[in-house]
């Protein structure tokens, strides 16, 4: 394969489709979004990744204990600040602000 490629550049020809195709099917994981990305496509998805605005939240004092924040897996307790995400989820504001500088999503729905 190496022999064909390298006389198909040298007579003009570029490299052969094959080699193309399997690196169209095997792509990459987009590090933003965790998504699996044809490498062709890499660029452009980036682009979109990286301009999605990130998910609002509402922050509280929660009233009561909550159970844990499955990002540092710590108690949610009485008086910490807590972040709200649209789908419900909450964590501690500090936390997710964290989560949010890597991840454009909830860490339990990442797919919404």
């Amino acid at each position: 394969i190496w022999m064909n490629s390298f006389c198909q550049l040298k007579a003009g020809g570029g490299f052969p489709m094959p080699g193309r195709r399997l690196w169209r099917k095997t792509g990459f994981k987009c590090p933003i979004c965790s998504k699996s990305v044809a490498s062709d496509e890499m660029e452009m998805h980036f682009i979109m990744c990286l301009s999605k605005p990130r998910l609002s939240y509402n922050d509280d004092v929660l009233t009561k204990d909550a159970g844990e924040c499955v990002i540092c897996l710590e108690e949610l307790l009485q008086g910490d600040t807590i972040a709200r995400l649209p789908c419900l989820c909450i964590y501690h504001k500090s936390c997710i602000d964290s989560w949010f500088e890597v991840n454009r999503s909830c860490p339990e729905h990442p797919a919404d």
